[in-house]
């Protein structure tokens, strides 16, 4: 089985995408990690696949699969990355794209220069949301890890994060509190994991362990929940640059009972053909 796809970076953040508009296929977890594979495969974070929408109101459904083959509700850079590739592939002629998701509907708008902003829908911010178990209502809480009691904000965004504020981003204790912040037995669906630094009012740095893909360049469903706990919390004002390895999200949040709208780049990296069979074929 021949299939056509695209790989796109939005900040460092690489996808695979795949047109099941025009293509028919299924992948299994086995083929979807052969494909992820950056020494045996194309390599990627996630994997994104479009579909026609169930309902003529929108205009395309998508999936998106992690790296170890589980799927997720939603993606930031994805999102961006999926305007930019229905337009490229001519799918649409459309600038504002109404798109389902596992994590609900979202609209994207693509720009003239390049960029598409997001409509991610107004942040929850009860435990119940994620799901987290916890008897304190409301987004702040506490996470113990290895004994020390953090203090984090919890949101979602569609999928469920974890965040957290640090005094120095570089520094921050990711690879070992990431994956301790993900499994932990209070987020019985595992929990994206974020390191906050505020540098000012209106900048902030920031790394996030993604569930089910470890430490990527960036995040942007983990810099809208960052952003979000920060406002929240009395840390930032409604507008804020996001700095990542991968490069700068702008969000913008007025608070409670409004929606989060980010910004940033999609851009193509290349395009070919690719047997999944002969992927998992290649694996040791």
């Amino acid at each position: 089985m021949k299939l056509a796809f695209t790989k796109m970076q939005g900040l460092g953040n690489d996808f695979v995408m795949l047109d099941g508009v025009r293509q028919s296929f299924s992948l299994s977890s086995t083929e979807i990690q052969a494909i992820a594979d950056r020494r045996f495969g194309i390599g990627c974070d996630q994997i994104l696949i479009v579909h026609p929408a169930h309902s003529p109101e929108h205009a395309f459904r998508y999936q998106i699969f992690n790296a170890d083959g589980s799927e997720v509700e939603n993606c930031g850079n994805g999102a961006r990355c999926f305007a930019r590739f229905v337009l490229e592939q001519g799918l649409t002629t459309e600038n504002q794209i109404t798109v389902e998701t596992l994590g609900g509907v979202i609209t994207l708008h693509c720009l003239e220069d390049g960029k598409v902003t997001v409509d991610m829908g107004e942040p929850k911010t009860s435990p119940q949301d994620l799901p987290m178990m916890s008897s304190v209502a409301g987004p702040f809480q506490q996470l113990e890890l290895n004994g020390v009691h953090r203090d984090i904000t919890v949101i979602s965004m569609g999928n469920p994060h974890a965040v957290q504020r640090v005094p120095d981003c570089a520094h921050a204790p990711v690879a070992i509190e990431g994956p301790l912040t993900e499994h932990h037995r209070v987020f019985p669906k595992r929990v994206n994991a974020g390191f906050m630094q505020v540098v000012d009012r209106g900048t902030i740095e920031l790394r996030v362990w993604e569930r089910g893909a470890g430490e990527t360049l960036a995040c942007g469903t983990g810099a809208c929940a960052a952003v979000a706990s920060g406002i929240l919390r009395g840390w930032l004002d409604h507008q804020v640059e996001v700095h990542t390895h991968g490069g700068d999200l702008k969000i913008e949040w007025q608070g409670p009972g409004h929606h989060l709208y980010m910004t940033g780049d999609a851009k193509t990296s290349f395009s070919g053909h690719m047997d999944p069979s002969e992927l998992i074929r290649n694996r040791p």
